[in-house]
């Protein structure tokens, strides 16, 4: 399969919880959408716990600092943005994009204090994207696109929530897709049936068909898979390949071969420090028909379908993460051999919490 792109941080010394691993930092993270962000107007985030401000300066550019003045550890997004400078809204102490202090009104420029720390930034596809981790790896790990946003073949809607759960919830809930009976509201019965799977250091692969054994979907579904279908044709034959490429998921659907009917991809962003809540970021690309205004004339009927998808699996993964913090720890039952790969590949890539016990729990109980 792909070749390895990157040299991967090694962690030998992992937890036996998955849910206390955390994400890696040594890669891309969104933050924001890009028209979140406005010029002049601090914003306020966190990853994993860590306060960041993020603001547009006079160029245009993003930059992400620290969000706390080094002086009373007032957050700076209470502050003033001057050209691609951020003045802190409480004394004025003044610092530049790399988060060095470059004023302190009140004692001239001789003897300015230490600055904060800043974040590498990239605007990618409409998201803005902080690197919390070592900045020497930022430029090799950016991320080139995301899915097919940015290609006019398909219309795009952005997919934006807040869960309360692990990140490794949401990997989990999307690489299996035998949770179809969690959906039998929007889809009818559906059966998944896992067609092969492969995996590296980094990242795992699955394939799956389906076959509906009872009810009727909507015209969201259909809209999606059928759009592009001919009608005169007997049968069709439908492929779904879903990847967790570290940190990042992404799922295609192809229809009797070409183009990928729909192409997904999505990021879960941390937000505090336990990391048992993210904001996931995505975007759901659904191909164009031949046939001018037909995706405009089902695009609610999509976005109705899919929505209700993502609330029944945002419920039942807070479900999991809450059965999880009642119980003490990680009693996952595993049986599929393709969610064992995924489990892996997160144990490897991810950071372990402090006093952690050795990975290879983890993978030898995944085999």
């Amino acid at each position: 399969m792909r070749p390895l792109q990157r040299s991967l941080p090694v962690c030998r010394d992992r937890g036996s919880d998955l849910r206390r691993i955390g994400t890696h930092p040594d890669f891309w993270y969104p933050i924001l959408w890009s028209d979140e962000l406005k010029a002049g107007k601090p914003r306020g985030c966190r990853f994993a716990g860590h306060p960041v401000v993020l603001y547009r300066g006079k160029s245009g550019q993003v930059f992400a600092l620290e969000d706390r003045c080094a002086h009373r550890q007032v957050p700076l997004h209470l502050g003033v943005v001057v050209g691609d400078t951020l003045k802190c809204g409480y004394h004025g102490w003044a610092y530049d994009c790399s988060g060095k202090c470059v004023d302190v009104p009140y004692l001239g420029r001789e003897r300015l204090p230490n600055g904060v720390r800043a974040y590498p930034t990239r605007e990618v596809d409409g998201l803005i994207f902080i690197f919390p981790g070592d900045a020497r790896l930022a430029d090799q790990r950016a991320p080139a696109s995301l899915g097919s946003a940015r290609d006019g073949r398909y219309k795009t809607r952005r997919l934006n929530r807040e869960v309360a759960c692990h990140y490794t919830f949401m990997h989990e809930n999307l690489f299996d897709m035998n949770h179809q009976f969690l959906h039998r509201r929007q889809m009818g019965m559906i059966k998944a049936t896992c067609l092969g799977r492969r995996q590296g250091e980094d990242w795992c692969e699955v394939d799956y068909t389906f076959t509906r054994t009872a009810g009727h979907g909507t015209v969201g579904e259909a809209a999606i898979l059928n759009v592009l279908r001919s009608k005169d044709e007997a049968q069709n034959r439908d492929l779904m390949t879903i990847r967790t490429a570290y940190p990042y998921q992404n799922l295609k659907v192809w229809v009797n071969g070409g183009d990928p009917v729909l192409d997904v991809w999505l990021a879960y962003t941390p937000l505090d420090k336990e990391q048992r809540t993210n904001r996931t970021f995505g975007y759901l690309s659904v191909k164009r028909p031949k046939i001018p205004g037909l995706i405009q004339a089902a695009w609610p009927f999509i976005t109705w379908f899919t929505e209700n998808i993502f609330r029944e699996d945002k419920e039942i993964v807070e479900r999991e993460q809450a059965a999880h913090d009642a119980q003490g720890g990680d009693w996952n039952n595993e049986v599929f051999p393709a969610i064992r790969d995924l489990r892996a590949v997160l144990a490897r890539c991810g950071m372990p919490e402090p006093h952690a016990s050795p990975v290879t729990d983890i993978i030898a109980a995944a085999q």
